[in-house]
């Protein structure tokens, strides 16, 4: 394992990708609605990106087509927009969105209520957001990677939601993924003693998903990107870049 601590210069160059990101989704949130579809969305982020001088980081990754990942419903992540695909009122759509500049990712992810949804899939929503910041608040000097991938899974699953265990958060900087993984879930074998320790300098993308169902997932062999539920439930998905720091976790696309 090979993990590259960061400068406060390379931090800052990532934290100007992750405001993109933060414009972006402000920017989203305002057109997420009825009748618009993915492939506008993913303009959107993509012509907005380009405008400030900075890269769309998923288009062209290992052959991805669009700028945004749009994932609806049962889908967890990593849907290809498209023209055909419209948003209806009661759906939920995860848009996973990363930008480069001076060498430097960011990545982020968020997701968004159409209209008006059903109050279970607001708790989903809800709960998935929250597993996020409280796995964020563990990222400090002397903690270990346990502890945000534990506490990640135990908000989730104390109200009733699974967690995704074939997809983890990762390290960036000047690669979109770098080492370590960041798991959303232990292993009931892991010993926190044996886990990684956390350091000033780390940079990770924290990425938990959450189903309303059972965890398991599959890829869609459509396109062999799309991972949906195998039953059919509903996911969510949230993700910020932060940085380790000696005053704390320092979010860098918020």
């Amino acid at each position: 394992m090979a993990i590259h601590l960061k400068n406060n210069t390379n931090i800052k160059k990532i934290n100007s990708c992750g405001q993109i990101i933060k414009e972006v989704q402000s920017i989203l949130s305002a057109h997420v609605k009825p009748g618009i579809s993915t492939w506008e969305l993913d303009q959107i982020a993509e012509d907005y990106t380009v405008s400030k001088g900075f890269i769309p980081a998923f288009k062209g990754y290992q052959d991805f087509p669009s700028s945004i990942c749009a994932s609806i419903n049962d889908e967890v992540v990593h849907w290809l927009p498209s023209k055909n695909r419209i948003l209806n009122n009661g759906d939920i759509i995860g848009i996973d969105f990363g930008v480069f500049k001076d060498g430097f990712y960011a990545d982020g992810a968020f997701t968004f209520s159409v209209g008006e949804v059903d109050s279970q899939v607001n708790s989903l929503v809800k709960v998935t957001k929250e597993s996020l910041h409280k796995g964020i608040s563990q990222a400090i000097p002397g903690n270990k990677l346990f502890d945000i991938s534990k506490t990640i899974q135990d908000f989730v699953e104390d109200h009733g939601f699974s967690i995704v265990t074939d997809f983890v958060g990762h390290g960036i900087g000047r690669d979109l993924h770098e080492d370590p993984q960041v798991p959303n879930f232990v292993n009931t074998h892991e010993n926190r003693e044996d886990s990684l320790d956390l350091e000033e300098g780390m940079v990770l993308a924290i990425e938990p998903m959450v189903n309303m169902g059972q965890h398991e997932v599959f890829v869609s062999p459509d396109d062999q990107w799309t991972v949906k539920t195998k039953d059919g439930s509903w996911s969510a998905h949230f993700e910020h870049t932060i940085a380790i720091t000696s005053k704390g976790p320092m979010i860098l696309t918020n």
